[in-house]
């Protein structure tokens, strides 16, 4: 069955079903339909009610995305690589998570990194002396 017949058929059924005569927003008439498991027998409906749903908060977000894009993006920037772009909208987007992570632990880290490479060429050096 298509969307449109099963939308048709949906709407039917569900004026007649005393279930769905108090509910009053779109997420309540989709908790309801999978606690009545009509979900199943009328997917397509639920995926549009689903997409319905969703909608505002993909468009919220890519609108966000775009503005920090602008944020970003300066002339020194645009001569550097996507990678690089997209590593620092990640860290604007997602700055709350970010912020909870300790600076002195991240440093803390690379200069063990760093300690670790100098470790390593001092004993190639010393390897190919010999």
């Amino acid at each position: 069955m298509e969307l449109k017949e099963q939308l048709q058929v949906w709407i039917y059924e569900m004026r007649g079903n005393e279930a769905f005569s108090t509910l009053q927003s779109i997420g309540e008439v989709s908790k309801k339909m999978v606690e009545l498991t009509i979900h199943k027998s009328f997917h397509l409906v639920n995926r549009l009610i689903e997409l319905a749903l969703v909608l505002p908060v993909a468009t919220a977000t890519v609108e966000r995305a775009f503005s920090v894009m602008n944020i970003i993006k300066t002339d020194l920037r645009n001569k550097m690589g996507d990678d690089y772009l997209t590593d620092c909208l990640v860290c604007y987007i997602e700055r709350d998570i970010f912020q909870a992570i300790d600076n002195e632990a991240i440093m803390q880290h690379f200069q063990n990194m760093n300690l670790v490479g100098l470790i390593c060429l001092r004993c190639k050096s010393k390897s190919s002396s010999m």
